[in-house]
């Protein structure tokens, strides 16, 4: 995932596809119809491994199964123009491959990385001529989010006039990286992670075409697949590796399987979008207050490599926000906790940290402060310029005492039950109510004594 692009992979390491040149700064690159019979020489294992049909990928059944949709496309003869969205090393170059053989189309493959303006005027030009004599044109463009927006807005009339069909692969979020008008022409389709039974798949098709078993133990097996972290690519790299052991050599249990191999880098990126899933699913599992959930985010964000600044600055919103007077000492203790790690660094500050996540998890929840203060701005936007009522205005001048400032304040502190019960909000102004604490946590307390002064209030009429 991190340090890892399908642009640079999808030539013959990649699982998913046929053996193919790579797209270089010269132009497309059109490919054959058929994968190659005969592998070459030293041909890396996820090359042999490569689907030759759509019902050989694996982990995509949502897409590919009886009901999937690019069956049913296929199935009508109606190929749309796609933008694949998914992770590394899930099938999306294979795929499109795939799809240009059942639908008896040209392949044509660029590369966002290396490709420019004159290279898509070319494989449009192609195109072109493939149409007038009867045949058609899949364009496949990889990393397709690191073309800009005029590079975008190149593909809009080829793909609405029929000359190609454009197949995109992303790993970004096409909502962001792509602009309107594209994504209004092609249909996003997902792409998911292999999961543990795609994986195993693999696996087992690895050591039919080698005809060796893998030298692990059934716990070492699990752990390979979870190293792998749903990039079928990379699970295949790792098995190449094992293989490349000494025969006969003891099974390997999962300690030693670590020690041998490298896991997988999590999928992170701190300015995209896997920031802020991230950020959202721990903000999420705090307001459901479920502490393992949210120490479990909070964790993949620290592994990812996240700035612990930003975690404390966030969980000390959801402090605010979230908890609220439900928990008054919320508040203060995020700050402290952020101070905490301020003053003993890294590793040591995480564990102050970690407990304000405890915390934050399993207090009681309100978000009666965060809904009054919007419905205050938006009263008070709608309101304008209107004065504070006269007696609660200060007159330290005789002028400002004989226009009736101060006139008739009532000192709180010398009323029955320390409320006077005057009324606050301008002249004229029907009052708000916008702070409504719930009956959770502190707020319990401050709903019953704030019932209490309204009785005042409103036995004055204010």
């Amino acid at each position: 995932m991190a340090g890892r692009r399908d642009s640079m992979d999808d030539g013959p390491a990649d699982l998913f596809g046929n053996a193919a040149p790579q797209p270089s700064a010269r132009g497309p690159v059109a490919f054959p119809q058929a994968p190659s019979a005969q592998p070459a020489r030293n041909q890396p294992l996820a090359d042999r491994l490569r689907p030759t049909t759509l019902d050989e990928v694996v982990g995509q059944d949502h897409l590919l199964g009886p009901d999937g949709s690019l069956r049913q496309m296929l199935a009508r003869g109606s190929l749309a123009s796609l933008i694949l969205w998914g992770g590394p090393g899930v099938g999306k170059t294979t795929i499109a491959r795939l799809l240009a053989a059942a639908a008896g189309l040209r392949f044509v493959q660029l590369s966002a990385v290396f490709s420019g303006v004159a290279d898509l005027k070319r494989a449009f030009e192609e195109a072109r001529r493939t149409a007038a004599s009867g045949g058609g044109t899949l364009l496949f463009v990889d990393e397709i989010h690191r073309f800009n927006r005029a590079q975008q807005d190149g593909f809009l009339p080829v793909v609405e006039d029929g000359t190609v069909v454009l197949v995109g692969a992303t790993t970004e979020n096409p909502s962001f990286a792509l602009n309107s008008a594209l994504l209004s022409r092609c249909q996003v389709l997902v792409l998911h992670r292999l999961d543990d039974a795609a994986m195993e798949q693999l696996l087992d098709r690895a050591e039919a075409t080698t005809g060796r078993p893998l030298p692990l133990t059934p716990e070492a097996r699990a752990t390979l697949r979870a190293m792998a972290d749903g990039d079928g690519r990379y699970l295949l790299n790792m098995v190449e590796q094992l293989l490349a052991l000494p025969p006969q050599r003891e099974a390997l249990d999962p300690a030693a399987l670590s020690r041998l191999l490298a896991r997988r880098a999590a999928l992170y990126d701190k300015d995209r979008e896997e920031h802020y899933n991230l950020i959202s699913a721990l903000h999420k599992s705090l307001r459901g207050s479920d502490p393992d959930a949210a120490l479990y985010w909070f964790a993949r964000m620290l592994e990812g490599g996240e700035d612990p600044r930003y975690i404390a600055r966030r969980l000390t919103r959801f402090a605010a926000e979230d908890v609220g007077m439900a928990d008054p000492h919320a508040l203060p203790l995020a700050v402290a906790a952020w101070e905490t790690f301020e003053r003993l660094g890294s590793p040591e500050g995480e564990l102050a940290l970690a407990q304000l996540v405890v915390h934050l998890a399993t207090a009681p929840k309100s978000n009666a402060v965060y809904k009054g203060y919007n419905m205050a701005r938006r009263a008070a936007r709608a309101t304008g310029s209107l004065m504070p009522p006269a007696h609660i205005l200060n007159a330290p001048t005789t002028l400002m005492k004989d226009i009736g400032y101060g006139k008739g304040y009532e000192y709180d502190h010398d009323s029955e039950g320390g409320i006077s019960g005057q009324n606050y909000f301008p002249d004229g102004m029907r009052r708000l109510k916008l702070y409504q604490p719930t009956d959770r946590g502190y707020e319990r307390e401050v709903a019953r004594r704030l019932d209490s002064w309204n009785r005042v209030r409103e036995s004055r009429g204010s």
